[in-house]
């Protein structure tokens, strides 16, 4: 959209400037003037000042003065209409409120890009705003893209097929990709695209048929996720085990508290390496709590307090947002 405008402008510049270079060469080749009597001529003529004849005209240098008049007023029109409308339309506005989304995607890092906002990437911007993730959603249906732009999220409008698209919101620097757009060959090429643009990142996308599961893992997904499959294991939840779903539905939709099951990894130099789980465990109930210690494709469910932190162990914890924050923070000091 913003190189459409740039060329809009470009364009009536083009003809103006096109208008006064056949103007004057017009009148140094009719008249036999001089180059600048020749401008002021035709700048005086487009513009329409009335200040009179610089020189005599002679009678094929009046019929190319009619000519000139009448395609100056046309190139003055476009021109002066090009610019009224950048501004008055609102365009301008979109142009600079562009430029400041760009300079915000550009100052982040390790952030994530939501492709496509339907109903599992509007769940997905839930989710990453709950848990005050930075994030870029790509959309190409205007609305759409206006409706979150107004909730104060940053949007690139554009197609999320596109290289640049990716590019512009950050994809070298971004730490993960959702690709959930309604179309299984269109998810498939965007996480081709994503693993070419950033080896490192992590890519899940949307799974519409599973028969294309294998697929989706060879075009560079990490995992795949099918909203068909999900919720079929969620509703035969509901039906054996309610009383754990309702709790964990509960405990996801507190609005004092945003409760939530997080791995947290340690880091080769924290402090804690080498001592006990207890300093960190939090099962006093004031601290994020650890649940799980993931070693490679061992999992420790709910351990020992004197089980010892290793370095680039995951934690499974549970928590509020903001106690699975301080003890990320407490492992890093």
């Amino acid at each position: 959209m913003l190189q459409a405008l740039w060329a809009r402008l470009y364009r009536a510049l083009g003809i103006l400037l096109g208008t006064l270079l056949i103007g004057t060469a017009g009148y140094m080749f009719i008249e036999g003037w001089k180059a600048f009597d020749a401008l002021y001529m035709t700048v005086i003529t487009v513009g329409t000042v009335g200040y009179g004849e610089t020189l005599p005209l002679n009678t094929p240098g009046r019929v190319f003065t009619i000519f000139l008049i009448l395609g100056g007023l046309g190139a003055v029109g476009y021109a002066f209409s090009s610019v009224t409308a950048f501004i008055v339309e609102g365009e301008l506005t979109d142009v600079l409120r562009r430029r400041t989304m760009l300079a915000k995607i550009s100052a982040l890092k390790d952030h994530f890009i939501v492709c496509g906002c339907g109903i599992i990437g509007r769940t997905i911007i839930e989710e990453l705003s709950k848990t005050q993730r930075p994030f870029v959603l790509i959309e190409k249906d205007l609305e759409k893209a206006s409706h979150f732009e107004e909730k104060g999220h940053l949007v690139l409008k554009g197609d999320a097929l596109s290289d640049d698209a990716l590019k512009e919101a950050g994809i070298e620097k971004a730490r993960g990709i959702f690709c959930s757009l309604p179309d299984d060959r269109d998810n498939s090429f965007v996480a081709l695209s994503a693993r070419g643009l950033n080896p490192n990142v992590r890519i899940v996308t949307q799974l519409h048929d599973q028969s294309v599961r294998e697929k989706m893992l060879r075009s560079g997904a990490d995992a795949t996720v099918s909203s068909g499959h999900i919720g079929g294991l969620r509703m035969a939840s509901e039906m054996v085990r309610p009383v754990a779903v309702g709790f964990l539905d509960s405990m996801i939709r507190d609005r004092k508290a945003t409760y939530r099951f997080e791995d947290v990894l340690v880091p080769k130099d924290s402090p804690f390496v080498g001592k006990s789980l207890s300093q960190i465990k939090g099962a006093e109930g004031k601290a994020a709590l650890v649940v799980a210690i993931r070693d490679g494709a061992l999992n420790e469910i709910n351990p020992p307090a004197d089980a010892r932190i290793e370095p680039e162990q995951n934690l499974v914890v549970l928590g509020t947002v903001e106690q699975i924050q301080a003890l990320k923070d407490k492992l890093a000091a």
